[in-house]
């Protein structure tokens, strides 16, 4: 099968692999496409928390981001696991089911996780990826192919808006207007009395304006104490201290984007503000209902899907990295798709 594999900084090709054997409880699911975000731009360039303490290593089969079809089970599946041929999409955290954080309902704090296209499980870049069968959430007929590789994103901003009470009369302020920011603004915009979009990039501005925000603003023009609640999706540094400046006094900072730099603040702030300050690390417990959003238009891939790429050659692969870091023109999202033709000759390199 093919695969999209980063093998080294700032390396990539495509390569022919071996089809995952099967193993008891795992389902072998035939990709469509896989989505690329800033995640696996970290791993590319070598900065990957993941990299640097072990838990991944080259040559790396990426892909957290992913939908397809299923192929086939190890085994006689559940009664109630999707049909061979149903669409379906995976969840990037696996956990182990087991353990005290897994039996207290803290599953995405699993002692044992596993996460598909990150560290102990091979990702969705590929013809076929094997995942526990628990590890699939059904995707209703007919959703729009591209909605399937943003669920896992989506799932994010579900749960920041879980987290911080999201409520009807909230006035919304998203910092960022990549994938996690604008679908914040969708969400943000059905559900609550006003959202705004704060981002450095105006094509980005403009987009957020068209999936629903009432107002954009550059990051260094952003009102001051204005924001009931203020969700964090740049993940740039700096912006968590301008977060905490547009948030009002017992306002919510959800901190969605992660920031590898630290930061100066004073933390006696918090307290005199009343800030409630919240770390989002996934959506784990929100796939279903993500996948209901779609379907019902709550959310919307089409606006944010830049390019759909081939995945037929290496070059394909890499021309997917590079247009996402360098080619941002408003939509954020890139995707590799395999569900077209095998290369002639069978040779994916």
């Amino acid at each position: 099968m093919r695969a999209a594999r980063i093998t080294g900084i700032g390396q990539t090709d495509l390569a022919t692999v071996p089809v995952p054997a099967p193993e008891p409880g795992t389902v072998l699911v035939r990709t469509r496409h896989a989505g690329i975000c800033g995640t696996d731009l970290e791993i590319l360039h070598g900065t990957s928390a993941f990299l640097q303490d072990g838990r991944l290593t080259f040559p790396h089969v990426f892909g957290h981001e992913w939908y397809g079809e299923v192929a086939g089970y190890a085994g006689e599946p559940p009664a109630d696991a999707p049909a061979v041929g149903s669409p379906v999409v995976g969840r990037t955290m696996v956990p182990c089911g087991r353990c005290a954080r897994c039996h207290a309902g803290r599953a995405q704090m699993c002692t044992a996780l596993r996460e598909t296209g990150l560290y102990g499980l091979q990702g969705g870049a590929a013809e076929y990826v094997r995942v526990p069968v628990h590890a699939l959430t059904p995707l209703p007929a007919g959703l729009p192919g591209a909605a399937g590789a943003l669920i896992e994103p989506a799932v994010s901003v579900v749960e920041a808006f879980e987290r911080a009470r999201l409520r009807f009369d909230d006035r919304v302020a998203v910092v960022g207007t990549g994938t996690m920011g604008l679908l914040a603004v969708q969400f943000a915009h059905r559900q609550a009395a006003r959202v705004d979009a704060v981002g450095i990039d105006r094509a980005g501005l403009d987009l957020a304006l068209r999936c629903g925000a009432d107002a954009a603003h550059h990051a260094e023009e952003a009102p001051q104490e204005e924001y009931s609640l203020v969700v964090e999706a740049s993940g740039a540094a700096a912006a968590f201290t301008g977060a905490l400046r547009m948030a009002e006094r017992g306002g919510r900072v959800a901190l969605v984007g992660v920031a590898r730099e630290p930061v100066s603040f004073v933390p006696g702030e918090l307290s005199l503000k009343g800030v409630d300050v919240l770390g989002i690390q996934h959506g784990i417990a929100h796939y279903d209902r993500t996948v209901a959003l779609f379907e019902r238009g709550v959310l919307e891939a089409e606006p944010l899907v830049a390019e759909v790429l081939p995945a037929v050659s290496g070059e394909s692969v890499s021309a997917a990295f590079a247009l996402l870091e360098q080619g941002r023109s408003g939509p954020p999202k890139v995707l590799l798709a395999f569900d077209g033709p095998q290369p002639r000759g069978g040779s994916a390199r």
